[in-house]
């Protein structure tokens, strides 16, 4: 069997959404020939634990673990959070108005290049550089971000000339925070650069959704594979048959940043709560981090009654709260990037088979893949009328026991399928 080294910084114990794609497909890879090696971090910054994703790791897989040193408790200390408080990844440009915040982003911006993990760069590329010398790979993957991962495979590829497939499950430059790190000339010009690098050395390179691939073929006149995320139809048949929450629950799953609060879905729910009884039924459910600025705004919309929030939930049981949910909410990032924007969590929405409300473009790619699915409404960021229709519409459904999901044609988003087409490419640049 061939051997692939997958670089990747997040990796179990740790949770949450970076962890899925190479977890999900390094538990297939072996039915496609492959043999994964996984080189992670000893000791990284986790946003969320699960340690029940440890179980998910194949047996017998060889986990290489380097330390990692990263700038995250002096950022801490900085900006007065709590040792111990998890930091939601792309929350570092939130408006945060502190002298000490907007000084912290421009460090992440201009000192940090590419990203804050860039200290495990020097020692993650000896330790590979040394392992190689006695043991054979017949491919290499880095996913990011964190685009450090990158760095250290373009100077493990630089001296060993091993096929490297660079996998972007988010942009680079043109990632939707991007705009906000202060950037000097120097460090907008270098981080171009090493992007640049990257997309020109890789063997193959592979991202997430239809709209990026066509950014990135844009910035480096070459076009990356498409394979996107995906879910694992074992995570739901291992949560059995379960029954629908009684309330009328409206849930979210997963981080929600400042780009992604719906400002329209409370100006909808406070129009519709003015009916008593629909009051009465809603449960607006947020699982995972959220920021403070969404759960303001509901509480200034009268929802504050409504809501149930729950912090982090192991991946498994975060499947059962979503297969009993009576709706899902998918708001994505009001940014300029919106139209490559298809979050992880969408596929495993259109796994639970309920019915999904997306806040977002018409035409995005997130857009594209819940219409050829059926698998439910995408509703503009500003259609306030479309959206309390829609809401009213399903609340009349779940009062007759009749609100379900007809989808179609999701099976192509499994993870062993996806694992395959991931594998094909190994095969393609490994010759």
């Amino acid at each position: 069997m061939k051997k692939v080294l997958i670089i990747t910084y997040y990796w179990p114990p740790m949770g949450g959404g970076g962890v899925q794609r190479w977890l999900k497909t390094t538990k297939h890879l072996r039915e496609f020939g492959w043999e994964p090696v996984i080189f992670t971090t000893e000791n990284g910054e986790a946003s969320v634990v699960d340690e029940g994703m440890l179980k998910q790791v194949p047996k017998g897989i060889e986990t290489l673990r380097v330390p990692i040193w990263e700038p995250f408790g002096l950022y801490k200390k900085l900006t007065g959070k709590k040792k111990e408080e998890k930091l939601v990844p792309g929350t570092a440009a939130d408006k945060n108005k502190s002298l000490m915040h907007g000084l912290s982003v421009w460090v992440r911006g201009n000192i940090f290049i590419p990203d804050a993990r860039k200290f495990w760069i020097r020692p993650a590329s000896k330790y590979l550089n040394d392992y190689l010398k006695t043991n054979k790979i017949d491919a290499i993957v880095s996913t990011g971000p964190p685009h450090t991962t990158h760095m250290i495979a373009m100077n493990v590829v630089k001296k060993n000339n091993i096929p490297w497939l660079a996998d972007f499950r988010d942009p680079w430059t043109n990632i939707d925070f991007y705009h906000k790190l202060k950037l000097t000339n120097w460090a907008d010009r270098k981080h171009k650069r090493l992007e640049q690098a990257v997309l020109t050395i890789a063997n193959q390179v592979v991202t997430v959704s239809w709209s990026w691939a066509e950014d990135f073929r844009e910035i480096s006149d070459r076009m990356p594979m498409v394979i996107t995320n995906g879910y694992d139809p074992e995570d739901f048949t291992k949560a059995g048959a379960l029954e629908l929450d009684k309330k009328f629950t409206i849930t979210h799953a997963g981080s929600l940043n400042e780009d992604r609060n719906p400002h329209v879905l409370w100006t909808a729910l406070a129009e519709l709560c003015k009916e008593e009884e629909f009051s009465k039924d809603l449960e607006i459910k947020f699982i995972g981090q959220v920021a403070p600025v969404a759960i303001e705004e509901l509480m200034e919309h009268g929802l504050g009654g409504n809501l149930k929030k729950i912090d982090s939930l192991p991946h498994q049981k975060v499947v059962n709260q979503l297969m009993k949910s009576q709706l899902l909410l998918l708001p994505l990032n009001d940014t300029p990037n919106i139209n490559g924007v298809v979050p992880g969590k969408l596929y495993e929405y259109i796994g639970a088979k309920r019915p999904i409300i997306c806040i977002g473009k018409l035409d995005g790619d997130a857009a594209k893949i819940i219409n050829e699915t059926n698998a439910g409404d995408v509703l503009d960021f500003k259609d306030v009328a479309g959206l309390k229709e829609t809401i009213l519409s399903s609340y009349k459904k779940y009062k007759s026991n009749a609100l379900v999901v007809d989808s179609k044609d999701y099976e192509k988003y499994s993870r062993k399928l996806l694992a395959g087409q991931i594998a094909e490419e190994l095969n393609k640049i490994s010759h």
